[in-house]
């Protein structure tokens, strides 16, 4: 995505980095934990380099991911930065940290705790939605085990709150050194770390060290709300293992193939269901802000919001794994967003907010340079006409297969399906958000398609005939009219209305949401002309910056959710070898620990832009799932099968 924003510049800070050199981290390096109601991410040194509280997009407190003097919260050996190996345990969002020193073995597990439910004798402030057994803790919990020999701990604990303008002041609470509390004027945010190490305060920061032999454990907590923090070695462990429980129970209601493919579906399970906010149901674009789409440039956005379209796409793919509780918590979100009657938005802050007013904030380097950071998304101001069929799509996926629609969210409903009749024959800014002048997208007007057909079949299905027959009839019309002016000469459906040959990567939705049949003509011709026309070394491409005004300066790279939508697009049209084959190459873009950021260089397979992307996850899911109940197909029918010729050459070259 390309978020709209108002275009401040400011003159670009100094990184302090000799040229050619990176203090950063690579973008894929980060490990992701999640407590479904904050989350942070986690550097190979083992730095936490950003955490928001007390929500995601609230203002950081750990910075170091867009300056590296912004703040991060370090636990590891004294003189070594690279592990020797890091993993998520199995099924879950809980990781571990392997260390080799000259001395000894070090292993460091972290985890944002989740535990039973705890608003025992009053009911919540924050939760909209109906909880469940388990709770976010609101602590990070860090435990130390020296596995054999000996290591020289060291803890260096030092936030800059506020996106790094706040420094906190800390305090010790009681007579020893278990318990360290800080706060910062301008804040009220009150961080707490508790451990059983021995912390010294030097100015900002929290320093702790100590020489570990085998055997040795400790902890230490970085909390933030009233909820009590674990204060012994014994209590921390047990926290960790109901952690890994709640995530272990959730992963297991699931259904996934027995396939070699399992473990990427898992993770990204995982990683959707961590970027959801429990609270009220909302879903994350994304963890962070403003990690750059292109290295060292402009396009740099802030994504810890819920876009409709986003969410509802999440939607698909945890659908297609047996996951449907999310889905209930973001319809009934949506619904609290269109109470008394307010017009659905492209976008909305984790707690329902309409206003998310951008600002760039001049004083952090930003990640490698990549200048300016942002904070807030104007977008949310934006006219978005396939938000509209995003949502129905996924509402009547969910209540297919339930035979039944909730009557409280059929108003709702029926205010998306006539807006979309209403406003399908405008231009508006198209599902990549642009900054230049409104065009009539042709993938827009497939979602108001979507929009009038989904709630036409919601219709029948609520029993009211007379919406039914009205939408459908809106419905063939606007098929009509994407069919007539939304291709070009040689039967490819384009971008834009107009006399144009712009591809754009949306259009690969065009089979998967069941416009033409995957055998139409048309169908086959675009799919095909995206895959030669619109990759770069296989990688498909939004679309090709001179052939689209889109407001902004720089290359555009390859967007990893289109080329996992090409895939399940020749899986459509029966390219399934072709399909198989980008899908491994997808595959093995993956991040040491699965996770994959918005974009991939298809030159360096570098990750590029937010992290970790909710998109790219979710189309995964589904094209992953596409090749393997293809090939399951496939073999059933091995007793004749036939020859499949591809127009298609996906090879590296």
């Amino acid at each position: 995505m390309v978020e709209v924003a108002a275009s401040e510049r400011a003159e670009k800070p100094s990184t302090g980095q000799p040229p050619g050199r990176s203090a950063f981290p690579q973008i894929a390096s980060y490990a992701f934990l999640s407590d479904c109601e904050t989350n942070c991410l986690i550097a190979p040194s083992g730095a936490v380099e950003w955490m928001c509280l007390p929500r995601p997009d609230s203002p950081s407190i750990f910075s170091a991911l867009l300056d590296r003097s912004a703040g991060a919260f370090r636990i590891g050996p004294y003189d070594e930065m690279v592990p020797a190996a890091r993993h998520y345990l199995p099924g879950s969002l809980v990781v571990d940290t392997t260390w080799q020193t000259r001395t000894g073995w070090l292993l460091v597990r972290d985890a944002l705790c989740i535990g039973p439910w705890h608003n025992v004798d009053a009911r919540s402030r924050s939760h909209l939605r109906s909880p469940t057994d388990f709770d976010a803790e609101h602590c990070l919990l860090r435990t130390v085990r020296c596995v054999s020999g000996s290591v020289d701990l060291s803890m260096i604990c030092q936030p800059s709150l506020d996106y790094g303008r706040l420094e906190p002041s800390w305090n010790y609470v009681g007579g020893g050194y278990q318990e360290i509390s800080a706060t910062a004027e301008g804040s009220d945010i009150t961080l707490r770390v508790t451990t059983d190490l021995r912390p010294g305060i030097e100015g900002a920061r929290l320093h702790a060290r100590t020489r570990m032999v085998e055997g040795d454990r400790h902890y230490v907590a970085f909390s933030w709300s009233p909820l009590p923090p674990p204060r012994t070695l014994g209590e921390a462990k047990k926290r960790l293992r109901r952690t890994q429980e709640f995530w272990r129970q959730w992963i297991t209601s699931g259904d996934f193939p027995d396939h070699p493919w399992r473990s990427y579906l898992q993770r990204s399970a995982l990683t959707l269901k961590g970027l959801t906010y429990a609270p009220t149901g909302a879903l994350l674009a994304a963890a962070t802000t403003s990690l750059p789409e292109t290295p060292h440039g402009e396009r740099n956005w802030d994504y810890r919001y819920a876009w409709v379209r986003d969410s509802t796409f999440a939607l698909w793919g945890l659908y297609t794994l047996g996951f449907d509780q999310e889905a209930d918590d973001f319809f009934y979100f949506v619904a609290d967003a269109c109470r008394d009657g307010n017009a659905l938005q492209v976008m909305y802050g984790v707690g329902g907010e309409r206003e998310l007013d951008e600002e760039v904030l001049p004083h952090l380097s930003g990640y490698e340079g990549a200048y300016p950071v942002r904070i807030g998304n104007g977008a949310y101001r934006q006219r978005q006409h396939d938000v509209w069929g995003a949502v129905l799509d996924s509402v009547y996926l969910h209540a297919r297969s339930r035979d039944q629609l909730p009557d409280s969210l059929w108003p709702v409903l029926k205010r998306q399906v006539e807006t979309a009749a209403a406003h399908w024959e405008e231009p508006d800014r198209g599902i990549w958000e642009v900054r230049g002048e409104p065009q009539h997208f042709v993938s827009s007007k497939l979602m108001c398609w979507v929009a009038l057909d989904r709630g036409a079949r919601l219709a029948r299905m609520h029993d009211e005939p007379e919406y039914a027959d009205k939408w459908q009839a809106t419905a063939d019309q606007i098929h009509a009219d994407i069919c007539a002016n939304g291709t070009d000469d040689r039967g490819v459906f384009v971008q834009r209305y107009g006399d144009v040959t712009a591809l754009d990567a949306s259009l690969l939705l065009m089979p998967l949401l069941r416009f033409l049949p995957p055998t139409d003509a048309r169908v086959r011709s675009t799919v095909l002309a995206i895959a030669q026309e619109l990759t770069v070394d296989g990688l498909v491409l939004r679309y090709r910056v001179e052939e689209t005004d889109d407001g902004l300066r720089g290359e555009e790279g390859s967007f990893t959710i289109c080329s996992f939508w090409l895939v399940s697009a020749l899986v459509e049209i029966g390219e399934l070898d072709a399909a198989r084959k980008l899908c491994e190459r997808l595959l093995a873009y993956a991040s040491p620990l699965e996770l994959y950021a918005e974009e991939i260089d298809p030159h360096s397979g570098r990750h590029l832009g937010n992290f970790p992307q909710a998109f790219t996850h979710l189309a995964l899911i589904n094209a992953v799932m596409h090749v393997i109940r293809a090939e399951q197909t496939a073999d059933h029918d091995a007793s004749s099968p036939g020859e499949l010729v591809s127009d298609l050459d996906l090879s590296d070259d």
